[in-house]
């Protein structure tokens, strides 16, 4: 299917943190690497003049990723800047006069999500007759009724077509390379159900606590922050049904009908855990019950999957950083050697990072007379972390009216229908220790399944 290439890009909150940390660094890439050349027009209120953005970006581009100095020439010559107040319509009549005749304009609201509406209905009044798309970062509202009420307003203003929600994860080459290697290989698509799987199992670990947000975190919290979101979507990678066909919602078709059948979280499949020492980060509301682990048994309705146990943990102030998906085989129906054979003896592992590895653990003959055997793993590929970024792909692709990596308002819905029943316990989170693996509950709750895989950090790794 063919798109039309947006002819300008307008990027709300110019000053913010985000733009800092991610949209100058993939402008930059996006004009090196792709030949970005529409006008690039920065908006926020900061009382600020282009000179005093053009050295943000550069300071950005030198302390995220590196300024290259033949592509930052090129990305200043397109860089334009309005300063206004997003709720005063003279903000718009300038972006409009900015953006002369360009008639697809990518707008990115790097804002908070409180002001989505205001600015899309700021831009609606001043692009009669233009066909501009919308770039939306998330929290894709609070719980599934705020999502809903969200979307009602957004469609108002744009078409469901040129809505982009945006989640960074979806554009991270491991993530799609789960996609990949799945379909591209038959061999393991006969394997790839409830026949053959026994468990599943998802970590996503980090080893630094919630630093200098501790005001977001705490009105956020662990499944909000990135179980409805990052570790459905690596579900959803993980377990969905080919795409039927190369049409650009082929696979978010597939996506939305996965996440559709996966049964809503039952409180007492989920342990919530807050690391010692979370009240006393600055911005904290004291007495908190907002979690910084969750872990989760769920399950898919689905021929595929039906019976098959996953497990979902995602934690802060955890022994390492890194995300790996364990997909556990069921043993041989009778062990013909006689032995006594581990659980973790069939498996496919998956680590989406920091670094990026598939393996397969296999059990083989151990040397000598008698027909024993041992665990070993077989490493199918190891990749440097060197990809394009993932704001870079993105914005690239949102240019371009391609949406595969996008959210889209049914698979945001099904997201968040899974997680609601437990959104608002408000009982007191199990205290964990910094560095540990998390509350001995969440080792109670995959006990059936288990033992928890826990990702070794990569220097560990053979």
């Amino acid at each position: 299917m063919s798109h039309e290439i947006s002819d300008a890009l307008v990027f709300f909150g110019a000053t913010g943190d985000l733009a800092y940390k991610q949209i100058f660094p993939a402008l930059q890439g996006l004009v090196r690497d792709e030949g970005l050349g529409v006008p690039i027009i920065g908006v926020a209120k900061a009382g600020w003049t282009l000179d005093q953005l053009k050295a943000r970006a550069k300071d950005s581009l030198s302390s995220h990723g590196g300024l290259e100095i033949k592509a930052f020439a090129k990305l200043t010559s397109l860089l334009r800047y309005v300063d206004g107040d997003y709720n005063d319509p003279s903000t718009y009549v300038r972006l409009r006069q900015e953006l002369k005749e360009a008639r697809r304009p990518l707008h990115y609201l790097a804002i908070p999500p409180s002001l989505f509406a205001t600015v899309a209905e700021g831009l609606a009044k001043q692009a009669a007759g233009m066909e501009a798309r919308l770039v939306i970062e998330k929290p894709f509202g609070h719980n599934r009724e705020s999502a809903l009420q969200l979307d009602r307003i957004l469609n108002r203003f744009f078409p469901e077509k040129n809505l982009f929600r945006i989640d960074h994860y979806l554009g991270k080459e491991p993530v799609q390379n789960i996609l990949y290697t799945r379909f591209a290989n038959l061999m393991f698509e006969p394997v790839w159900n409830r026949i053959h799987v026994d468990s599943i199992h998802i970590t996503m670990a980090e080893s630094f606590g919630v630093q200098d947000r501790g005001k977001f975190y705490d009105e956020t919290g662990a499944i909000r922050d990135v179980f409805q979101n990052h570790m459905l979507q690596v579900l959803a990678n993980l377990t969905m049904d080919p795409p039927t066909g190369e049409e650009s919602d082929a696979v978010r078709d597939q996506k939305a009908a996965l996440l559709k059948a996966v049964r809503p979280l039952d409180a007492a499949h989920v342990i919530r855990g807050q690391y010692a020492g979370y009240q006393s980060v600055p911005g904290v509301k004291p007495g908190s019950t907002v979690e910084t682990f969750v872990a989760a048994k769920l399950f898919i309705d689905s021929w595929r999957w039906a019976g098959v146990p996953i497990y979902i943990r995602a934690g802060k102030a955890l022994p390492v950083t890194a995300v790996e998906v364990m997909v556990y085989f069921k043993r041989p129906p009778r062990e013909t050697f006689e032995e006594i054979v581990s659980r973790g003896s069939g498996y496919m592992r998956m680590r989406i990072s920091p670094d990026v590895n598939i393996a397969l653990g296999l059990r083989v003959k151990h040397p000598g007379e008698s027909m024993q055997g041992e665990d070993v793993e077989l490493v199918l590929t190891e990749q440097e972390t060197v990809f394009k970024p993932p704001y870079q792909r993105l914005l690239s692709d949102a240019i371009r009216g391609i949406g595969d990596l996008f959210g889209r308002q049914d698979i945001v819905d099904a997201q968040w229908r899974i997680v609601e029943q437990v959104l608002n316990d408000t009982a007191p989170p199990v205290v964990y220790e910094h560095g540990s693996w998390g509350p001995e509950e969440a080792n109670r709750l995959i006990e059936a399944d288990g033992p928890w895989h826990n990702p070794k950090p990569p220097a560990l790794r053979s």
